[in-house]
Order: structure tokens, then C-alpha cells, then sequence
């Protein structure tokens, strides 16, 4: 089929950082050109998404499809009613709150001069809170099946990352055979990263990041 249809209230609402709600757009439609996510808010006064840069350098669109929604980036207040496309480079610190019930914002986003890369980041999206909470039981029962369905090489890298914080030394490793398999450049990032120190003495470990 060379089309997909989909409605935003049809979309999985994953309950994200800083009391935010998103819709995975772009995973649920299957895009690979460019990232896509819905943010939706039932109450006027609720935060939209969360304040954040982006630091890997994505530029980002977004598009006020019904409501209102003020949008706070640097040091400037945007006044955003429905039909309002606000562009923000990557460096702009940005977030936004709903001044009506119902607001929706719809993300566009990539990186300028790069071809796009599919993360995944939609599908740890809803475990995110939990690992940021310091239950990684909590996500290493919840998310294992769904994460290894997905396929994405982020996603099990994270799952790796919780299953070394939570003692499951075996386990992180073979989900990190896989990522690095899926993805070559996360070896560098697991040398740096503090998640997996319990297994940097082991053999298999240091075999996999060279």
C-alpha cells in the first residue's frame, strides 16, 4: 500500500517527561524520511512537551493544529492559535503549555544536511520515566518484549543500560550485541557511559566495544 491514514486521537498517548503527553506519529505510520510526533494536552494550562534543545542538531517544525498553545523558546513568549507554524533551530531552548483544553501540536523535525536516521526513541518513549526514576526492574519487565519486537538499536541499548544498573549482567550484554550490530556508532557511546560500569572488567564486554 503507498498510503497509511491515521487520526492523532488514534495514536498511542504515552505519558513522557515533565507531565507531557505524546503521540508517536512517526512510528506509528512508518515514516523513515523525517521524525513526526503529536503532542497533545487535555487541560488548559498543561505543558505541551517538555522544555529541552536539540542536541543532536534537528531542526524542528511545529505545527498548532487545534487550540492554542504559547510557546516559550530562549527568552520569548510565542502566542501560537491553531494554524500557527513556529520553526525552531536546534540551539533554541524551547517548550510549550496549552492555552485551551484539547491543544495539539504536531512535530516535524530532522537534521539539515543529513539523511535521516530512524532511533526509535518513540518506542522507549513510555519507559523513559521509569528509568529516569531509578526502577530498572520496573522497565527491564515492562519493556523487554516490546523493545525487542521494535528492532530499534537505541531503544535495546537502553534496555542493556537498565538491565547492567539492575545486576543482569548476561542480559545486557546480548542486547548490546544486538544494538552495536544494528548500530556501530553506540561502541562509543557505551565506552563514556556510566550506565554500564558494572560491565566494563567483563571479557564479553570489552570484546564487543573493541
Amino acid at each position: 500500500m503507498s498510503y497509511r491514514v491515521a487520526t492523532i486521537e488514534e495514536l498511542q498517548d504515552i505519558a513522557y517527561r515533565q507531565d507531557t503527553h505524546m503521540r508517536p506519529v512517526r512510528h506509528h505510520l512508518g515514516i523513515t524520511a523525517f521524525g513526526s510526533n503529536a503532542w497533545t494536552a487535555v487541560n488548559a494550562g498543561d505543558r505541551l512537551m517538555p522544555e529541552h534543545q536539540e542536541d543532536q542538531g534537528n531542526e524542528e517544525l511545529y505545527i498548532v493544529v487545534r487550540g492554542r498553545a504559547r510557546f516559550e523558546i530562549d527568552d520569548d513568549i510565542v502566542d501560537a492559535p491553531q494554524g500557527t507554524l513556529v520553526f525552531v533551530r536546534p540551539e533554541g531552548n524551547r517548550t510549550a503549555f496549552a492555552e485551551e483544553a484539547g491543544t495539539t501540536v504536531l512535530a516535524v523535525g530532522s537534521k539539515a544536511g543529513q539523511p535521516y536516521e530512524v532511533g526509535g526513541w518513540e518506542v522507549w518513549a513510555e519507559f523513559h520515566p521509569a528509568y529516569e526514576a531509578g526502577d530498572y526492574e520496573a522497565v527491564i519487565d515492562r519493556a523487554r518484549t516490546t523493545l525487542e519486537a521494535s528492532g530499534y538499536a537505541s531503544p535495546l541499548y537502553n534496555l542493556a543500560c537498565c538491565e547492567a544498573l539492575a545486576g543482569h549482567k548476561e542480559d545486557a550484554i546480548g542486547h548490546l550485541r544486538i544494538a552495536f550490530e544494528r548500530r556501530p556508532s553506540l561502541r562509543d557511546v557505551a565506552k563514556e557511559d556510566t550506565d554500564l560500569d558494572a560491565l566494563k572488567d567483563d571479557p564479553a564486554f570489552r570484546k564487543l566495544i573493541g
